[in-house]
């Protein structure tokens, strides 16, 4: 379902369009369904995409948030294995854990490193690497 808005009326500046998407799901271990519907506000019009066309854009951007920061937290840092318990302890790793992410991808798209996985930049890198590289990526 969708519905024209204006920014005012929902507080949000840019925002044309609410759209609210609704997802069922099952977990395949209890076999339990579930129901759930998220939402989205969008600077896109209405005339701009059908129903499907932001259907697509809304999977593409989970996808793409999925396959690439998400994978790279869980699979490659070990962010799912990671037990701190202390909560500070745990935004301190993770904002580690984006740091380095972050730096890798810096190095990859202005092409300074031929590694192609995030893992393997990481092995590569010392204290005094790193350091250098938060001077010059900014």
């Amino acid at each position: 379902m969708r519905v024209a808005v204006t920014p005012e009326e929902i507080g949000l500046v840019g925002c044309w369009q609410v759209i609210a998407v609704r997802r069922e799901s099952c977990d395949l271990a209890t076999a339990k369904e579930r129901d759930e519907i998220g939402y989205y506000a969008s600077s896109l019009t209405l005339a701009q995409y059908d129903d499907a066309g932001i259907g697509a854009l809304i999977r593409g951007h989970w996808s793409a948030i999925e396959n690439g920061t998400h994978y790279r937290r869980d699979v490659t840092l070990g962010e799912d294995a990671c037990r701190t318990a202390d909560r500070t302890g745990a935004e301190v790793l993770a904002s580690l854990r984006n740091l380095a992410n972050g730096l890798y991808e810096i190095e990859r798209d202005q092409e300074r490193t031929q590694v192609d996985s995030l893992r393997s930049w990481c092995q590569q890198q010392t204290f005094s690497t790193a350091w250098s590289l938060l001077g010059r990526s900014t």
